[in-house]
């Protein structure tokens, strides 16, 4: 059976996955790369370092932002977000970056999974790698979502 979500589906959705699709265009040529994403249920919160989706993002604000999940080629749901980016700074970034990395913290990969990566006398994960420049906000204009299911 093929079916549309309804609106509590898709924040249901939207609020448990973590990681999504945004796509952005030059007005030429579209782009579209997986980020890690929190939803605060009104708009998706995305932390990034500067490069070419920023750069086209701050040229062009209209993207588009999905998820998926597939449990096989009859048993799916999508979900596709229409919205506007923002990039944050001041305190609404410190707000994000706060909700962001205490949403998502605990599904980050310990230090302790990759021994060989630190020496045995240092202990200390360097989680600095984990926490980007850049605070995002995909302000959500519209948002649809289909599935199937057999």
């Amino acid at each position: 059976m093929l079916g549309e979500l309804n609106e509590m589906q898709i924040d249901h959705f939207l609020l448990s996955q973590a990681v999504g699709r945004i796509a952005c265009t030059d007005g030429k040529i579209p782009y579209i790369v997986p980020v890690t994403y929190v939803y605060d249920g009104k708009d998706i919160i995305i932390q990034s370092n500067l490069g070419k989706k920023i750069e086209i993002m701050r040229q062009n604000k209209n993207v588009c932002f999905e998820v998926d999940a597939m449990d096989n080629m009859a048993n799916w749901r999508s979900v596709i977000v229409r919205g506007t980016f923002q990039e944050l700074k001041g305190e609404s970034a410190k707000t994000s970056r706060e909700y962001f990395l205490n949403y998502l913290w605990p599904y980050m990969t310990s230090g302790t999974v990759h021994p060989h990566e630190h020496r045995a006398s240092d202990q200390l994960v360097d989680d600095s790698n984990r926490i980007k420049t850049i605070m995002i906000r995909i302000k959500v204009i519209e948002k649809s979502g289909r599935f199937e299911k057999q």
